[in-house]
């Protein structure tokens, strides 16, 4: 089995080290260095990196400033934080002027476990996706996240990502022919009877979930949607032409997440029976990770019934 790294982790990393590279490149943090592992980038490169303390508002308003000075500035608290409390500045400061900086929310989704509820984001896709101009990405394991990290660096304009906290098997890249593009999914596995559409630690769960179905004569197959916006309609048309059913996998509210963004587009252009798995518009509960994933039926197993169900519903 491969080694389990946390996505968070993967990006303080990746983040430190390509920075190297890119002098231009700046971290800013709201008082949390330790937990969204921004502290690479502070051992790293100290003169670049600013802590704004317990004041996420006033980070993006700052990092704004700075972009508009060259820089490309990261700034880094946890999703309730970046999504939630900040809103307001990402949406004015940020994006309506387009300036380039990448919003990065640590601890996103039920995985966040004993935290609790209040600090379970399980809405960040949506409030960041209805942004005009805003990228918005979650990646699934630690070699897709340093992809995804060196592309933002190289992408100008805003952009949201989603850490995770919660350790994860690396699979991309074990996969033969994958490549990191943003905006664009990757088809890590095939199969003719349905499609299953995942993002973040759902798409390990995804390819378990296929064996699953594999065992059963099912032939699954499974597309990682890192970047929920821009969407990759071309995938997801093709898609659904050949396997005519699809499934879509995610930590986050069936509402206005990933699900909802692929039923929309489904809707309107390839109508296929869309079957969105995720959090069913409650909020979350404290617990070890994987009870409270499990509570909320984010396992392989409910993943297959909902592939089965998909199947179902075929015309």
């Amino acid at each position: 089995m491969a080694e389990k790294i946390a996505t968070r982790n993967a990006y303080g990393m990746a983040l430190a080290e390509l920075a190297n590279q890119y002098p231009e490149v700046v971290c800013f943090d709201a008082d949390l260095a330790g937990a969204t592992m921004s502290k690479f980038f502070l051992e790293a490169h100290p003169d670049r990196f600013f802590d704004m303390g317990i004041a996420e508002a006033n980070m993006q308003g700052v990092a704004a400033g700075m972009a508009a000075c060259g820089y490309k500035p990261f700034t880094n608290t946890f999703a309730m934080f970046a999504a939630g409390r900040s809103w307001e500045q990402v949406r004015n400061t940020i994006c309506y002027p387009g300036l380039n900086v990448k919003v990065v929310g640590s601890h996103g989704g039920i995985s966040v476990g004993e935290d609790g509820a209040t600090h379970q984001c399980i809405e960040d896709f949506a409030i960041m996706r209805v942004i005009p101009g805003m990228t918005v990405l979650c990646p699934c394991d630690a070699h897709e996240m340093r992809l995804a990290v060196e592309a933002l660096i190289n992408y100008d304009g805003p952009a949201y990502m989603r850490l995770g906290r919660l350790a994860v098997e690396t699979v991309t890249d074990a996969i033969p022919g994958y490549k990191f593009e943003l905006g664009k999914g990757a088809q890590l596995r095939d199969g003719k009877d349905v499609t299953i559409i995942a993002n973040g630690m759902m798409v390990q769960m995804a390819l378990e979930a296929a064996n699953m179905l594999e065992a059963e004569g099912i032939s699954a197959r499974i597309i990682d949607m890192h970047t929920i916006k821009p969407l990759d309609t071309e995938i997801i048309k093709k898609a659904a032409e050949e396997t005519g059913a699809i499934v879509v996998s995610e930590e986050h509210n069936i509402i206005g997440g990933l699900g909802a963004a692929v039923a929309e587009y489904c809707c309107e252009n390839c109508p296929v029976p869309v079957v969105r798995h995720g959090v069913n518009d409650v909020f979350g509960r404290s617990g070890k990770a994987p009870l409270a994933l499990k509570a909320f039926g984010l396992t392989a197993e409910v993943i297959a019934e909902k592939a089965k169900q998909a199947l179902g519903m075929k015309k």
